[in-house]
């Protein structure tokens, strides 16, 4: 595994992967199968080395360009775009904060810089959302000879096998803590639980299981959800994924206003008042999201010491893209009538994967009650 050495412009590398990804997409998310070409794709073009500093071979982008990277990626195949996101958002976070050993940050970059992708293992059966807390009952306990032992059961890990690293959030010694763990470690095994459900059926987000998992000592963080620098790059990718497969419904849905000819018309439904209403309703409300998402990208100033006061914006980026894109796909479904129903058309695709925007915090009430304290000052 080794990518390419970078010589386009990162648009120009998403658009090209975007293009390759949605000759799959279709048939992708009717088997619910991740396509391992994407992955090779991914590998090879050095896309998510875009956060990687330069010092281990990346791109070491900011934050604006991985997000305007990530939205045209997406227009592709939302499932691949969200494993991509994951990489990113890990990978550009800890850049700018760096709480993570020195020796696993060169070593994560420099795989990362040849290809590889990572994510967090978080989420369990009986834990509910990572992000409102609690203690994992995946657990490493001190073996004699110095080494962790660990065993666990996690859930809805974007990526699955296709993923070479893995950052398990878990127990040690009653509190919470990560371990890295290479995904050809011994005692690694996936659970198929992913393909059929509502949305991003090819993103292989299956279940994780660690049984007598063994690691060394040096591979265990310790994880301080209270006092961490908050991520920004997280909610600013994800909404960026999910604003692009709502962009791809636009493209869509305007092809298909321009293609329709009914015998009873006798010219394209784009030629008529209530479509190009509709039509210019959705582009709208999309340029609105998409350059608020992009400005709080380029606001960000790359200083952890900004965070916290930086996370109102991004938590109305991202909530105003939530809102926006299960708008727009609703909207374009209706536009194109029962044909949209039928996989002849990738609407209903889009409009299922961006059914779980909001699945990812901040979102929904919680997210406007932030925003509105903030507001408020209370």
């Amino acid at each position: 595994m080794s990518a390419a050495p970078q010589t386009s412009p990162p648009l120009e590398i998403a658009q090209r992967l975007a293009v390759e990804f949605d000759s799959r997409a279709e048939e992708a998310d009717r088997l619910g199968r991740l396509p391992p070409e994407d992955i090779s794709a991914l590998h090879s073009s050095g896309f998510a080395a875009f956060s990687v500093p330069k010092a281990y071979g990346g791109s070491e982008l900011p934050l604006a360009d991985c997000v305007a990277a990530q939205l045209e990626l997406a227009k592709g195949s939302g499932s691949t775009a969200l494993i991509a996101a994951m990489t990113l958002h890990a990978i550009g976070h800890e850049r700018e904060q760096r709480s993570w050993p020195e020796a696993l940050f060169d070593r994560l970059c420099s795989d990362v810089a040849g290809g590889a992708l990572l994510n967090f293992a978080a989420s369990e059966p009986k834990l509910g959302s990572p992000a409102r807390g609690g203690l994992p009952l995946t657990e490493a306990v001190p073996s004699e000879d110095g080494t962790l032992l660990i065993n666990g059961h996690k859930t809805w890990i974007t990526g699955g096998d296709a993923l070479d690293h893995l950052l398990v959030r878990l127990r040690f010694e009653a509190h919470a803590a990560i371990a890295w763990i290479p995904s050809t470690t011994e005692g690694i095994r996936w659970e198929r639980t992913w393909g059929d459900g509502l949305s991003l059926r090819a993103s292989n987000s299956n279940d994780l299981f660690l049984e007598q998992v063994t690691v060394p000592r040096s591979h265990l963080m310790e994880d301080k959800p209270g006092k961490a620098v908050p991520n920004v790059w997280f909610p600013l990718l994800i909404a960026a994924t999910y604003l692009g497969i709502a962009l791809a419904a636009r493209d869509a849905v305007i092809r298909y206003a321009l293609e329709r000819t009914p015998t009873a018309l006798g010219k394209p439904i784009a030629t008529l008042p209530k479509i190009q209403r509709e039509i210019g309703g959705i582009d709208i409300a999309l340029k609105a999201a998409k350059q608020f998402l992009l400005a709080t990208a380029s606001d960000w100033s790359g200083d952890p010491a900004d965070a916290r006061a930086y996370l109102p914006q991004t938590t109305a980026a991202k909530h105003l893209t939530d809102v926006t894109v299960r708008n727009v796909t609703d909207t374009a479904l209706q536009l194109a009538g029962a044909a949209a129903l039928e996989r002849g058309l990738p609407l209903e695709r889009y409009f299922r994967d961006v059914r779980a925007a909001p699945m990812h915090p901040p979102s929904g009430d919680a997210a406007l009650e932030f925003v509105g304290r903030n507001v408020l000052g209370v």
